[in-house]
C-alpha cells in the first residue's frame, strides 16, 4: 500500500469537493469550539462552586462535658469519613469571636463567657448533600452534642445547579458533536460518490475495500485537523484577548486544571477522532461491493 498515494488523494478529496469539505470544516470548526468554551467556562463555574462548597462548615455545638468527653467526642468526629479537619473553639476562644465581630457595645455579655465550645468540621467537597445530611444525624446523637448546624439550603441548591448544569452542558456537547458527526459523513459520502467511477475501476483490478478506504479516511483526518487548529486559535484570541478587552470585570478565566495544553490537547484529540469517526463510518458504508458494482 502507498503511503504517499493515500496522503495525495487525501488532500485531493478536499480540492476536488471544496464546498462540501468547508462546510465540513467550519461545522466541525463551531463544534470543537462550543465545545472548548463551554469546557473552559464550564470549569471555572465548577470551581467556583467547589471554592464556595469548601466554605459550608458543619458546627457540632457541645453542652458544658468535661475534658474525657470532649476528647472522646473529638475522637469520634475524626473517624468519620466525610470529615477533612477539625478545629475546635473553647468557650473562652468563642467569646473573644464574639468581641471581634461585635465590638465593644457585646463586652458585658462577652464576659458571661455563655456560648459553648464547639467543634468545626471541614467536609469533603465531593459529598452530598444526602451524605452529609446522614453524617450530622449521626453527629447529633453523639452524647455530649448538643446540637449540629450547617447550611443545608445552601449545600442542596449548590448541587442541585451544578447538575442541571452538567445535564445542560453534556446534552449541548452530544447534540453538537452528533451533528458535526453527520456533516462530515455526509461529506464523504459525496466524495466517495463523485469518484464511484474510479473507484469501480479499482475494484476491477483488484483494489482492496481497505486501499480504496484510507484516502477517504485521511480527508477525515485533515478536516479535523484543520478545523481543530482553528477552533484552539479561536479560544486563544476569545479568552486571551476579547474576553479581558470587552468584559474586562470578568478577568482571565483559568485553563482547565492550571494548564492551558490540557484543553488544547483534548480540542486538538477531539476534532481529529471526529474527523476519523465521520470518514471511517462513510467509508465503511458506501464502499461495498454491492454499491461499486452498481450501475
Amino acid at each position: 500500500m502507498s503511503i504517499k498515494y493515500i496522503v495525495r488523494e487525501g488532500f485531493t478529496g478536499i480540492r476536488r469537493a471544496k464546498l462540501a469539505a468547508t462546510t465540513s470544516i467550519f461545522s466541525l470548526f463551531i463544534a470543537v469550539l462550543l465545545l472548548g468554551v463551554l469546557s473552559r467556562v464550564g470549569f471555572n463555574i465548577y470551581s467556583q462552586a467547589i471554592s464556595i462548597k469548601d466554605m459550608i462548615e458543619v458546627e457540632v455545638f457541645l453542652f458544658d462535658v468535661d475534658d474525657r468527653t470532649t476528647n472522646q467526642i473529638q475522637q469520634q468526629l475524626e473517624n468519620e469519613e466525610l470529615v477533612e479537619g477539625i478545629t475546635y473553639i473553647s468557650k473562652d476562644s468563642a467569646s473573644a469571636v464574639m468581641r471581634r465581630e461585635f465590638g465593644s457595645g457585646v463586652e458585658e455579655l462577652a464576659e458571661l463567657n455563655f456560648l459553648p465550645a464547639s467543634y468545626r468540621l471541614n467536609v469533603n467537597t465531593d459529598a452530598g448533600a444526602d451524605q452529609v445530611e446522614n453524617m450530622v444525624s449521626r453527629l447529633s446523637n453523639i452524647r455530649g452534642v448538643d446540637e449540629v448546624e450547617y447550611n443545608e439550603a445552601l449545600l442542596r441548591m449548590m448541587e442541585s445547579n451544578l447538575n442541571t448544569f452538567g445535564i445542560l452542558g453534556g446534552g449541548l456537547g452530544i447534540l453538537i458533536l452528533l451533528a458535526a458527526l453527520i456533516l462530515v459523513y455526509n461529506t464523504i459520502r459525496l466524495t466517495i460518490y463523485a469518484k464511484r467511477d474510479l473507484i469501480r475501476a479499482m475494484k476491477l483490478v483488484g483494489a482492496t475495500n481497505k486501499f480504496i478506504r484510507s484516502p477517504f479516511i485521511v480527508e477525515g483526518l485533515l478536516q479535523g485537523l484543520i478545523a481543530g487548529a482553528l477552533a484552539v486559535l479561536s479560544v486563544f484570541l476569545i479568552f486571551e484577548f476579547a474576553i479581558p478587552f470587552y468584559l474586562a470585570d470578568l478577568g482571565t478565566l483559568s485553563w482547565p486544571f492550571g494548564r492551558w495544553y490540557f484543553l488544547v490537547g483534548s480540542m486538538m484529540l477531539l476534532s481529529i477522532l471526529m474527523g476519523w469517526w465521520g470518514s471511517r463510518w462513510a467509508a465503511r458504508r458506501f464502499i461495498k461491493e454491492t454499491y461499486i458494482s452498481a450501475d
